[in-house]
């Protein structure tokens, strides 16, 4: 019968010195704090979104600007490349007719 350890802090961050683990595992905290933030902000964006929309639509619009989606993918695109245009693709594609 083996008995199974658990994975030490270096093996879960492939790091070669605890105190390299120590400071992954710090970090990758910010990051899942910072993920969580992102989450929550797209959420919010997909609420005030749904406003817009259903704005647009009750005056006798159409449920997407295109205009305004071109401009939210190049302002992505400005302050992040090339893969700034792919995340603000998905983003619209979240807000997109959720009414």
């Amino acid at each position: 019968m083996s008995t199974a350890t658990a994975p030490t802090s270096a093996e879960k961050t492939g790091a070669r010195t605890d105190e390299a683990a120590s400071l992954i595992g710090d970090a990758r905290e910010r990051i899942d704090s910072l993920d969580d933030r992102i989450i929550g902000l797209i959420q919010e964006r997909m609420a005030v979104s749904s406003v817009i929309q259903q704005a647009r639509i009750s005056s006798g619009g159409r449920r997407v600007n295109l205009s305004r989606e071109m401009e939210v993918l190049a302002h992505f695109r400005d302050a992040l490349g090339k893969p700034g245009t792919a995340l603000a693709m998905t983003m619209l594609e979240l807000c997109r007719g959720r009414i």
